[in-house]
């Protein structure tokens, strides 16, 4: 997600900008012990919110009448509803532009439809899986982040018809809409992996990428005694594709502060070609991978898990049906992912199965009324939460301006970013757009590994989650980067 310039005003952090240095750095030392006080209780970030909701004009509204309802309204009912604004997905797309939309047309005239009881945070689940943080701590209750008022269906859909304006779900119900926001998420396939997903049952072996496995990974690093630690990318797109070399950078300074790192060869087993799409990073990242004696193996993909020996089976890319087998102690597994299965194959997928959406304006291509956000789209920029929060005042934008019959003037540049945790302390803030470019909002180098960034990840930005971008009062750094660039980018 995005970062809060106030609150680092608040904290002193500002110094760093412009004084540089290590001087800087151990200046803001002696403000993070007070700073970190505010984050954990939440007011200052409460605070910023609220302000920044002030500032912007977006403080709640009805239309005139409207009795304002302090629960969401849910149904399983088989009739036939109708809304003038019909999100499908509680993920953290579909719970912004449920906000947006209700601050845009009232709360009477949205429905969400999810059938999830639970709410994750998932970006956490990094440090979760390296015992940072508690699997607790990244969830709430569907109800407690749905906005107010807004019809809550808790069904799973079936099919999308956007010829007819109607959406149907698993339970029967069919509902019509005027307007149609697709936030359905990406699929995760560990069964395309041979062995899994029963090789969970086992030990030492763990995901970060689900609620259910995350834990496996913590236990996995905690029972490491000698051996290989093995790390995958898979040859798909895939969320925060930084997350899966995230965990190698964790685990390896967990075996370094018990003693076992002189017992450990941490592996990186990758499909890609590169250890980082955007090469600013990726110098960093090479550099912290040779300094730590981590081996990286590119053009390697998992395709089979043998728990029961403790083997798991890679497929040299460059070399199709040459295959290596590795021993481990420790398996990280980052599953294939691929399209939502509801939008693959149907009317709003392009050749690739994703929603097919006009790059600029979140709209989709044949279907004028129809929009998307989040991992679902086809849109060529990395899928994090970063992009989701960038996409939502875009959207937003695109869709107040059609409502008033005018076009869509402001344009989604890609936005995106991945907060690179490289140990328990140190983050490299990535932040780049459709072209690969670095669109940092900080005037210093993000491409260094930097304490500041790290409780930005860590303490921050759940926060912001939680009581921003769920909320619809966050949108990214944008407006910030051109302060702190003096207009300038």
């Amino acid at each position: 997600m995005g970062w809060c310039p106030h609150l680092l005003e608040r904290c002193g952090a500002i110094r760093l900008y412009f004084l540089g240095g290590k001087q800087a750095d151990l200046n803001l030392l002696k403000d993070f012990q007070v700073w970190r006080s505010w984050v954990v209780n939440g007011f200052v970030v409460r605070r910023m919110i609220l302000r920044m909701a002030s500032l912007r004009g977006l403080r709640q509204c009805h239309p005139t009448g409207f009795t304002i309802s302090h629960l969401h309204t849910s149904s399983r009912a088989s009739a036939k509803q109708h809304y003038k604004m019909l999100v499908l997905g509680g993920g953290s797309g579909g719970i912004t532009m449920s906000a947006r939309m209700k601050r845009l047309v009232g709360a009477e005239n949205v429905a969400v439809v999810e059938p999830s009881e639970m709410h994750y945070y998932q970006p956490i689940w990094t440090l979760v899986g390296a015992g940072a943080k508690t699997a607790a701590s990244s969830a709430r209750t569907t109800a407690s982040v749905m906005p107010s008022g807004v019809k809550w269906v808790k069904s799973k859909v079936q099919e999308i018809n956007p010829d007819k304006n109607t959406v149907r779900t698993d339970d029967g119900t069919e509902i019509s809409y005027e307007y149609l926001i697709v936030a359905l998420g990406i699929q995760l396939h560990y069964e395309w992996i041979k062995g899994l997903p029963e090789a969970f049952e086992h030990p030492k072996i763990g995901s970060n990428y689900s609620i259910k496995t995350v834990e496996k990974t913590w236990k996995a690093l905690q029972d490491f005694k000698e051996g290989n630690a093995v790390f995958t990318f898979p040859n798909t797109p895939v969320k925060c594709a930084g997350a899966p070399q995230k965990i190698m950078y964790l685990s390896d300074a967990y075996l370094r502060k018990t003693g076992k790192r002189a017992k450990a060869n941490i592996l990186y087993n990758t499909s890609l070609p590169v250890l980082f799409g955007i090469k600013k990073y990726a110098d960093t990242l090479w550099d912290i991978v040779k300094n730590r004696d981590l081996q990286v193996n590119l053009r390697q993909n998992l395709i089979e898990v043998r728990a029961d020996k403790q083997e798991a089976v890679f497929e040299n890319l460059d070399k199709p049906g040459e295959t290596k087998v590795f021993e481990y102690e420790m398996l990280h597994v980052t599953p294939p992912m691929g399209p939502s299965l509801v939008i693959k194959g149907g009317p709003l997928a392009n050749e690739a199965g994703w929603l097919d959406l006009n790059k600029d304006t979140l709209q989709h291509n044949r279907y004028p009324n129809v929009f998307g956000i989040g991992d679902c789209t086809s849109l060529p920029t990395a899928k994090t939460g970063a992009a989701v929060a960038a996409q939502s005042a875009i959207l937003n934008r695109t869709i107040s301006k059609l409502l008033k019959n005018q076009k869509p003037d402001k344009k989604y540049d890609g936005y995106t970013s991945c907060p690179l945790v490289t140990s328990y302390n140190t983050v490299v803030l990535a932040e780049f757009d459709y072209n690969g470019q670095p669109l940092e909002t900080f005037p210093i180098n993000q491409a260094k590994e930097r304490r500041l960034m790290y409780y930005m990840k860590a303490d921050v930005m759940p926060h912001l989650y939680w009581y921003g971008l769920l909320r619809g009062l966050w949108g990214g750094p944008g407006p910030y980067r051109k302060l702190f660039h003096l207009g300038m980018k």
